[in-house]
Formats: C-alpha cells, structure tokens, sequence
C-alpha cells in the first residue's frame, strides 16, 4: 500500500457498486437490509491479531497504511454491506493536548485527567484538525480508494459527553463519577468543555467528508450513565448542535452526507434523538424493535440491535434471532448491526452467519 503514499487525493474515487447501506439511511427500498457491525474491524480476528501484534495502538491510529488494511480485513471475510474507519473516538482528546496511551489489560489511559475547572487551560482552544488528525483524513482517502467502491465508507466521532466522560474518569469506569460530579458541581466548566469539544467535532467529521467518508456516525458510548434530565442538559443539545453545523456546511457544498447517532442505553432519549437531524438512530439491544419503530414515529431510519452475545449461539439459533429481530423492525429505512461492538472472543463463523441470515431472512421478507 505504500507506493505513492502521498499521492492519494481525494478525488477520482470508484464508483459506488453497493448503496444498500446509504439508501436505507435515507429510508429509500433496497433489495435486502444492509449490515456492517460495529468493531468489526477487530480483535475477534485473527488475522488484526497478527497484523497489530507489538505495535502500540495509537501509532497503528496514526498510520493511514495501517488503518486502511484493518478496515478492508473484514470485507474480505464477509458480506457486509459498509467499512467504517479503523480509528478511535480518543484521537480527539489527543488532538487537544491530552496523553492518551492504549495499556494493555486495561483499556485507554490518561496518565493526567483532568480534574478540575481550571485544567480546561491546559487543552488547545483551537485544535488544527489537518495538521493534528489529517491521518485520519488520509486513511479514509486510501481505504476509499482502495475499497474500489465495493461498499460505502463511513467516517465517526465520539460525542462530546462521552469524550468529556474519558477525559476526567481518565479511562473506562462504570460510574463516571468523577465526570458527572462536574456536571453537578461545576456545570458552567462543563458546558464550556462540551463546547469545545464540539466544535472541534465539527471540524473533524467535516474534513472526513471531504476525505471520502460517505456517512457519519457519533457515538454517545456513555449516555447510559446520565438520566433523562442530565442527558437534555450536557447531551442531546451537543448531539445537535453536530448534525446541525456539519449539515448546513455540507448543504453549501451540495452535499447529502447521512448521519447517524448511537446513544447507547439512551432509551429515555429516543423521541429526542429522532428529532435530532440525524437520518438514522442507532439502537443498543435493551430497546424492542417494534415499540423503537412506535416512539420513533417513522421519522428516521433505525440501525441495529442484535445482542453482541447472541453471536454465542449455534449457528440455527443465531438465524433464529435475525429473523425476529427483522420482523420487529420491517426491512425499510433499516440497518442491522449489533446492539454494541464485537467482543474479542467471537467466533468469525458465527459473525459470517448474522451477515448470512441478515440477507437471507431480509430477501424472503422482501418477497412477501
């Protein structure tokens, strides 16, 4: 891949052989419902194991090389019907001025969180995302092209709460106390962080655009962790203010760009979120597909839910799930995924049968 490295341009990309994933964005019928799988770039492989092995995870991030390999493995496995970017939702933090290191056995570390209001000194104001993140850009450029318009390519970004959630736990945590204390007690430094962090999102998923991403997701990982009225406070307006910004940019240009957001255990927010300028709403697996479909009132596509652990199951069994799961939420303006990401311990053959019976069951019930 590194011959003229340097050379890829955004431009001249191949055509587009299948838009089932970025017709069912915008609703529009397709011959079966599309599926990807979120981390499907990933550890349940052995063939990322290998390639990752002995290399620190965010120099892996910082090579469009890299990154464009990993992303093109599981399309050479399966059917899907979208890549999206290998890349991490920390690479923003980063850009800002944070030390973030990938430990083993622990996940994302921050070796300084921040921790009080005044650190929000310490973080650039104004990050520039080419010199900072155009990696990423040339990632999403070569894995384009080099997707040679097999399927659509799509970009993403964590949002800001969840961003902001890592940058004071300083990593994983399963009550974000720390950071939810500042939403109680320091509200104004908050909405001042999630601002900043916004319109650096912004910025960022509008240069994955014009590097080739031909849709968008923003993940609120840790919406489960606010109720319903913290998330209309420190969320939902963010979560906006990103579709808003980045539409109305990319309608100046011509452009028609979808957009989806992925709330996870944000049930409570689902009205909201369909009201929110994204095309599709991304379901964890705690939500029924039928009553998604009821409160979501036909107003946006839905993607998803499928347990991640359901992919345990035999094979038969792992069928039997798709096909209800396809019957709760219709095959219109649909994406099946996962509820979450793919754990490392996966079986690829069984990853292979959700992709199977996804097209299967979703082409007989388009017969009906």
């Amino acid at each position: 891949i590194m011959e003229n490295d340097d050379l890829i341009l955004p431009k001249d990309f191949p055509k587009l052989k299948n838009d089932a994933f970025l017709r069912a964005c915008h609703g529009q019928e397709t011959n079966h419902v599309p599926v990807w799988c979120m981390r499907q770039a990933g550890r349940y492989l052995p063939e990322f194991r290998e390639f990752r092995a002995g290399k620190d995870f965010f120099e892996t991030c910082r090579s469009p090389a890299a990154c464009c390999e990993l992303t093109l493995q599981p399309l050479r496995r399966f059917p899907f019907d979208a890549a999206i970017i290998f890349s991490d939702i920390l690479v923003i933090p980063q850009a800002m001025g944070m030390d973030v290191q990938m430990v083993a056995g622990k996940g994302p570390t921050f070796p300084e969180p921040l921790k009080e209001p005044e650190d929000l000194l310490l973080l650039q104001p104004k990050v520039d995302v080419n010199k900072e993140l155009g990696y990423v850009f040339k990632a999403i450029t070569l894995t384009r092209h080099k997707l040679d318009g097999k399927v659509p390519l799509i970009g993403f970004t964590g949002a800001p709460w969840t961003l902001m959630a890592y940058m004071i736990e300083g990593g994983g945590s399963t009550t974000h106390s720390k950071a939810k204390r500042w939403l109680y007690r320091h509200p104004e430094a908050s909405h001042k962080l999630l601002k900043m962090l916004t319109d650096v999102i912004v910025v960022y998923l509008l240069g994955q655009v014009a590097a080739g991403a031909q849709a968008l997701q923003v993940f609120e990982s840790h919406a489960g962790c606010l109720g319903p009225v913290e998330f209309q406070e420190f969320s939902l307006p963010y979560l906006r203010d990103i579709a808003r910004k980045v539409k109305d940019q990319l309608k100046e240009s011509g452009q028609d760009v979808p957009m989806i957001v992925f709330a996870k255990d944000g049930h409570y927010g689902l009205e909201d979120l369909s009201q929110s300028h994204y095309e599709v709403v991304g379901l964890d697996w705690t939500i029924d597909p039928r009553s998604a479909r009821e409160r979501t009132g036909g107003k946006v596509s839905l993607q998803g839910n499928m347990d991640p652990c359901a992919l345990y199951a035999p094979k038969e069994r792992i069928s039997e799930i798709v096909k209800k799961m396809l019957e709760g939420f219709g095959t219109r303006g649909y994406i099946a995924n996962l509820g979450h990401g793919l754990y490392p311990d996966m079986d690829p053959e069984n990853v292979g049968a959700f992709v199977e019976a996804v097209h299967t069951h979703s082409r007989h019930l388009n017969l009906k």
